[in-house]
């Protein structure tokens, strides 16, 4: 029989105290618990930080779990399920909205779509599954960046290209933004990404509350907008169909 790894066996348990105890801890309680020396404990908390499993308060130089444990734990999420759950739902919101919608999940900095409904009319329309959109200025990647911290991280790492006038680069700015997207809920592109397009998001939840994508419908500025602003019904379409969907994940009412 092969024998276990004991180095992989220490950083199991030390992600699974890190998850069970304290929020944070020193690495004096870290090695103490394990029964570890301090050089080891601190070796194998530095790899476990370089890899995004763990965090360390500059502050108080104590550790806590790190964001992309997040990723790992919504990798049991299917990208196809949660297509499958969207289905029904963005045909609906497509149909009543009269505009396209697009369906996200964060990937490489960016965001994939993994579905599109057609706007429901005669126009030459092409098919965006498989093409990926920024983070900081489409209302997708905003909505994400707000509620998932790996995109939070993964935005706030790179540089935010502008591509027309209106998109928001300035960090302070743009964690404002985000500040605001949490508190209403829903998240919107005017002509930030594209001159002549807007879009209105909202995110999609698991059965554990955890954010696992988003949706949006995208259309003309004069469609999409009225006086400059997105339409109120519009809005409220958008957050009811991701509601509709995070319910089908098991995420209950919102």
């Amino acid at each position: 029989m092969a024998k276990n790894i004991q180095s992989l066996e220490r950083a199991a348990a030390m992600l699974r105290l890190l998850a069970g105890g304290e929020r944070r801890l020193g690495l004096s309680d870290i090695a103490s618990s394990l029964g570890l020396a301090k050089g080891t404990a601190h070796g194998i908390l530095r790899t476990l930080q370089h890899e995004g499993f763990v965090e360390q308060d500059t502050a108080s130089g104590r550790y806590q779990l790190g964001a992309e444990l997040l990723r790992l734990g919504n990798s049991y999420l299917d990208v196809h399920e949660l297509r499958a759950r969207a289905l029904v739902w963005t045909d609906d919101l497509a149909r009543s909205s009269g505009e396209s919608v697009h369906l996200g999940v964060l990937h490489q900095h960016g965001v994939l779509i993994v579905h599109h409904v057609f706007r429901p009319d005669d126009s030459r329309q092409v098919l965006e599954v498989g093409a990926m959109q920024p983070l900081h200025s489409t209302a997708l990647g905003k909505v994400l960046s707000a509620y998932d911290p790996v995109a939070h991280s993964e935005v706030t790492e790179v540089e935010r290209r502008s591509f027309t006038p209106r998109t928001v680069t300035d960090e302070t700015e743009f964690e404002s933004l985000l500040d605001l997207i949490r508190a209403r809920g829903w998240a919107a592109d005017i002509e930030e990404t594209w001159e002549g397009v807007a879009a209105v998001a909202a995110p999609v939840h698991d059965r554990r509350r955890m954010p696992v994508g988003a949706v949006a419908v995208t259309g003309a500025v004069e469609r999409v907008c009225t006086g400059g602003e997105l339409r109120p019904e519009l809005i409220a379409a958008v957050r009811d169909c991701a509601r509709a969907v995070s319910r089908d994940l098991g995420a209950g009412r919102f």
